[in-house]
């Protein structure tokens, strides 16, 4: 019976079923790591695309949160509700302090069922374009055109399983509404119901999860707490608003361009200006999310350096098992060289099987990272409303597979020479 009754192929496949439970674990493994790092690469690239939308086509966004960072996090990406208000006073003078394309005054603060409002006035439906070069679109229904009417963001509709035509009554805070049934929920304002009269088409940005209102209605809920906590209890209505209720968050604003052109020659000087003004923040968005990532980037790095010290660990495992393997298999290989396998063809065999461990584990790597990424894609959007692309980079997964496949082989180096180097007449010597 000669060694070539066998092909090569065969020999390798039944040496790996043999050892079924050492196999899958190192397969396992393999892809895990590989899974792992192709996510982390793929939406390193994918993220900043993702946080690129939302600021939309404004230019300068102005607020009294502590820095421009958080202005921006909390205005456009609703982390939180800003804290300090501005006046209306200082949003007419700053309108007032150059001739901007628009100055859009909004207000944060109110929620339903978590998800956060936006009041503004028509501007922002109309003015204000989510991701610049595409405006709102309706669903369904209109927009807002007087107090006390919502437009949902496409999450906030599907979060909340509200329809056009429903009555709701907003959370003074961030806390969940009753009909969220959340014991921490905040203040729910059931003195005054709010209509949905329209739901807005995704926008692929975290305004999806924004329940968009009218600026005035923001001002009477609060205006009301505050009466109420003054001890009246009598409804507010618009003639009631006083100057210390008229307050807002945040200010959108956009500077004149030329047609077809997003830049403005004017940005720099009135960026400058309006820094002068110590009660307010000013923040270029653009230059935020830059400086976020610069701020990220080292951990983004040590999320892959660790990722890549995962797939050498798992190199290293195919490496023992396949070693480990060798003192019980020295007697199978003995015979396979009586049988006519040369040293080479032995050692070739073993190197093969950990060639093959590695292809394995980098193609379930490959459709592990596709699943994943698509989970985290839709929890993201989900979650946030950050449209994250979950496809995976094709430069990146040929650089990955290459890699894991030439760490399977070098791994396979050390038990293949031990194979190579098994004494047939010992092996095949019976035992005591």
């Amino acid at each position: 019976m000669s060694a070539r009754t066998l092909t090569d192929w065969q020999i390798v496949v039944r040496s790996l079923r043999a050892r079924p439970l050492s196999t899958w674990v190192t397969v396992g493994m393999v892809a895990t790591s590989v899974a792992l790092l192709l996510v982390l690469l793929g939406m390193r690239s994918s993220a900043r695309s993702a946080f690129d939308r939302g600021s939309g086509n404004m230019h300068l966004l102005v607020s009294s949160d502590p820095s421009p960072l958080v202005a921006v996090l909390n205005g456009i990406f609703y982390a939180n509700p800003p804290a300090n208000p501005i006046t209306w006073a200082k949003y007419q003078q700053i309108r007032g302090s150059f001739p901007w394309q628009w100055a859009i005054p909004t207000q944060q603060g109110d929620s339903y069922r978590g998800y956060p409002t936006m009041a503004s006035t028509r501007d922002f439906l109309e003015k204000f374009e989510p991701v610049a070069g595409e405006p709102w679109k309706l669903a369904t229904g209109r927009a807002f055109k007087r107090p006390f009417e919502i437009v949902l963001g496409a999450a906030a509709a599907r979060g909340t399983g509200l329809a056009v035509g429903q009555q709701v009554f907003l959370t003074h805070g961030s806390g969940q509404s009753r009909e969220g049934a959340d014991d921490h929920a905040g203040h729910v304002h059931t003195e005054y119901p709010f209509t949905v009269v329209g739901i807005l088409e995704p926008t692929g940005s975290a305004h999806d999860r924004a329940i968009l209102i009218d600026l005035e209605s923001s001002w009477i809920l609060h205006a009301f707490d505050r009466r109420e906590r003054e001890g009246s209890h009598a409804k507010v209505t618009a003639a009631d608003l006083t100057e210390a209720d008229r307050l807002v968050t945040g200010i959108l604003l956009r500077l004149p361009t030329r047609a077809g052109s997003e830049a403005s020659a004017a940005m720099q000087q009135q960026f400058d200006t309006l820094r002068r003004d110590t009660s307010i923040v000013v923040a270029q968005p653009a230059q935020q999310i830059e400086r976020l990532f610069a701020i990220v980037a080292n951990v983004d790095g040590l999320f892959i350096g660790m990722a890549v010290v995962v797939l050498v660990s798992s190199a290293v495992s195919t490496m023992l098992a396949l070693y480990n393997s060798m003192a019980a298999r020295s007697r199978q290989i003995a015979v396979l060289r009586v049988l006519g396998a040369s040293e080479g063809r032995v050692f070739g065999l073993v190197l093969t099987e950990s060639l093959l461990i590695a292809m394995a584990g980098g193609a379930a790597g490959i459709v592990l990272a596709l699943v994943g990424g698509m989970a985290a894609s839709a929890w993201l959007r989900a979650a946030v409303g950050l449209v994250i692309d979950p496809s995976l980079d094709p430069r990146s997964s040929v650089i990955v597979l290459g890699g894991t496949i030439a760490l399977g082989a070098l791994a396979g180096v050390l038990p293949a020479w031990r194979a190579y180097k098994v004494p047939v007449a010992d092996s095949l010597r019976p035992a005591a």
